[in-house]
């Protein structure tokens, strides 16, 4: 291949020209401020040699600014990428450790740069929200949590910000098409006295880099300040002009909530460091002496990127013909080593692959399973391995069109094997290579249940740069969105949600006390429970389960789970019982009873957290009146009040007093086999006061609310 490009750059050479200067600034502007930054168009130094007011540059004591932004120093402009990266000041009491006066234990509010009126953006490409400290740190929007993450430091060693991943130290994604945010910290009770955590939005890279010096602020300034990289969009009213006589291209930037904003662009017209593609005479034509027109082919990635750009110049009529003649017969030449090119290519792809599928089986934990099942012959016909070729071909490739669900933990596609039979298959967003032995158990383990309220796990597909799992397909969606969805035809009758609530708890109980080696679920919620087209549960995604051993009572980890669903106990110990999924069943109990999501904002205060509503309306001794319509019609205030009466012994804030999953399956099958699906109740009122309410002891924390705002304070 290199000796094709070698040669196709020989037969341009020879009817094209030396190309002409570039430039970055209009005519008659300055495209530098001080030694280092470049100003190119449409960023101008001044009023004329912008496009509009928002990208006015000052250029102060050798430093460019950006007044539309509060003056934000500029730091550098990428016009490939789109994105400006300025210095954001920041408050230094609540920054850095050194600087801390209130302990961490306090929450504090850092209010973020509002830019909803520009035409600015906070790239979700080029930054990370970073936290340092031990607690949790979230960013928030109108109220809406847009992203977070959580750190622990007991009995651990801050490892730094080259091992961000949760100790001392966590990073995440955020939002596209973010303008304004709030910062809120809340830290560990556990947390020693006087420390301090800070959370911050910067650029990436100047996160991963190899410091110079100890933090990420700015360095050489009064006011520290970190790195954040927005980008920036030019609208069909700034006239947009590409150099060559191109015309610009509308691209749409996709917010991935079915909206999205456009933004013209150059991109692909010139190369990096030939001058601005926005203006008509900023890049060089590589025809620019040829005499004639230019025809320009551009090759894109399978991401929808340039990869390569071609010009072929037509000639005109000044031109010689021994250019013609020359450029003939090294084109003939061409096409037949590019013949021979083409063959070589495709064995030493060929030969690549079947390497680079080697590679990846090994680092996946193949040989590991490969010793497993020589360990245990039964096991080669209960683990199958599917190969990429065979996923590849029953999900077209991985087709975003056959994208069925995305999580924390991969995205999964709908596929068909070629036996006809429809699978899912779940790909991975990261493989963690110290966890390759727990994996391979755990794949080995589920491929053994055979449950039939749990989704049947078929093999697995290790040839991949991350691992891929296949499961059985269920095809009627998940219980959240049968429990939500408002334009659904018919409502789900109580019989089903006592069927479905008893099924759940079935499986969860047998993974808990069955299984040769007990399994914790830690994320059970309603949209992991599917339901197939008889309406059985499915209780799917064990993406954050964990294996313990029989002598273990608990396990200590990274605190993961879903607001909502997660248990206050777990929360503040980062200690995962089998108490903990009891809790989180009790949620999807009380979802299945109330027919409210789990979080919800048009609920006030504490009240916002499903678990807290329905705990202080079994205090209050009103818990009739925030059933669900359908529950009411069709239940007798005896069957409410049991199955409420078991969903308040889950939410019970200590574990302890909590009943097992076996007891929790056995109660509601006695519920609902006293239940009479057919008979309407008409003795179930709207409103059951405190002396009507028989309540059970719950234990000697049953009296404590548990706060949405002091449990789960971001």
């Amino acid at each position: 291949m290199k000796l094709f490009l070698a040669l196709h750059l020989l037969v341009l050479l020879s009817i094209t020209t030396s190309p002409a200067i570039s430039k970055y600034a209009k005519t008659g502007c300055k495209d530098t401020c001080g030694n280092n930054v470049k100003i190119p168009y449409p960023f101008g130094i001044g009023a004329e040699c912008s496009v509009n007011t928002w990208y006015i540059v000052d250029c102060k004591y050798s430093k460019p600014y950006l007044p539309a932004l509060d003056h934000k120093e500029i730091l550098g402009v990428n016009l490939r990428n789109q994105t400006i990266t300025v210095s954001m000041p920041i408050n230094v009491s609540t920054r850095r450790f050194s600087y801390c006066q209130n302990p961490v234990r306090n929450s504090s509010e850092i209010m973020g740069v509002d830019m909803n009126s520009s035409p600015f953006w906070f790239s979700k490409s080029h930054n990370k929200f970073v936290f340092e400290g031990c607690g949790t740190a979230a960013m928030i929007d109108n109220g809406s949590v847009l992203t977070g993450c959580s750190t622990t430091c007991r009995n651990a060693t801050h490892s730094g910000r080259s091992n961000c991943f949760g100790i001392g130290c966590c990073e995440t994604t955020i939002p596209h098409l973010l303008k304004s945010y709030t910062i809120k910290v809340t830290g560990f009770e556990e947390a020693e006295a006087g420390a301090c955590g800070s959370a911050f939005l910067m650029e990436d890279e100047t996160f991963y880099e190899e410091r110079r010096f100890s933090d990420p602020l700015v360095v050489g300034r009064s006011t520290p300040s970190i790195a954040v990289s927005l980008m920036w969009i030019l609208t069909e009213s700034d006239q947009v002009t590409c150099c060559f006589d191109r015309i610009p291209v509308r691209n749409t930037v996709d917010n991935f909530n079915g909206t999205g904003v456009d933004t013209w662009t150059c991109f692909g017209y010139w190369s990096e460091g030939t001058g601005s593609p926005y203006l008509k005479d900023g890049c060089v034509s590589p025809c620019i002496d040829s005499g004639g027109k230019c025809e320009r082919l551009t090759v894109l990635d399978v991401d929808g990127f340039l990869f390569s750009q071609n010009f072929n110049c037509i000639q005109g009529e000044g031109r010689t013909s021994l250019g013609i003649i020359l450029g003939v017969s090294i084109s003939i030449g061409v096409f037949f080593v590019v013949g021979i090119s083409y063959v070589l290519y495709k064995v030493i792809k060929k030969t690549k692959e079947r390497r680079r599928r080697k590679r990846f089986f090994k680092r996946n934990g193949g040989l590991l399973l490969k010793q497993q099942e020589e360990a245990d012959p039964s096991l080669v016909d209960k683990t199958i391995h599917f190969s990429s070729r065979e996923l590849q071909k029953a999900t077209d490739n991985f087709n975003e069109n056959r994208i069925v669900g995305r999580g924390g933990q991969g995205t999964v596609y709908k596929g068909m094997l070629v036996d006809g039979r429809i699978v899912a298959v779940k790909k991975s967003k990261i493989v963690d290579e110290s966890q390759l032995q727990q994996f391979i158990n755990e794949v080995v383990v589920l491929s053994q249940i055979n449950h039939r309220n749990v989704v049947k796990l078929l093999g697995c597909c290790l040839e991949t740069d991350v691992p891929l799992l296949v499961s059985e397909f269920i095809p009627n969606g998940t219980l959240y969105d049968r429990l939500h969805n408002e334009t659904h035809e018919f409502p789900i009758s109580l019989d089903m949600r006592l069927q479905i609530a008893t099924e759940v708890a079935g499986a969860v109980a047998y993974l808990h006390s069955a299984t040769s080696i007990p399994i914790y679920h830690r994320d059970i919620k309603t949209t992991n429970i599917l339901l197939d087209d008889k309406n059985r549960a499915k209780v799917s995604d064990f993406g954050t389960s964990r294996f313990v051993t029989i002598d273990q009572t608990h396990l200590t980890t990274l605190v993961k789970g879903t607001f909502g669903y997660l248990d206050p106990e777990y929360f503040q110990s980062s200690q995962f019982t089998e108490k903990s999924d009891v809790y989180s069943f009790g949620v999807v109990l009380v979802e299945l009873l109330t027919g409210e999501k789990p979080i919800s904002l048009t609920r006030f205060g504490e009240n916002r957290s499903l678990a807290t509503y329905f705990m202080l309306a079994m205090e209050e001794g009103r818990v009739m009146s925030i059933f669900d319509a359908t529950v009411l019609k069709e239940g007798t205030r005896d069957e409410l009040l049991s199955a409420a009466n078991l969903a308040m012994r889950c939410l019970n804030l200590n574990g302890k007093f909590r009943p097992t999953m076996k007891e929790v399956a056995t109660e509601l099958d006695t519920i609902r086999r006293s239940h009479i699906p057919s008979t309407v109740q008409t003795n179930a009122g709207f409103v059951v006061y405190g002396e009507e309410l028989s309540m059970q002891t719950y234990g000697e924390s049953s009296s404590t609310v548990l706060s949405f705002n002091d449990s789960f304070s971001l």
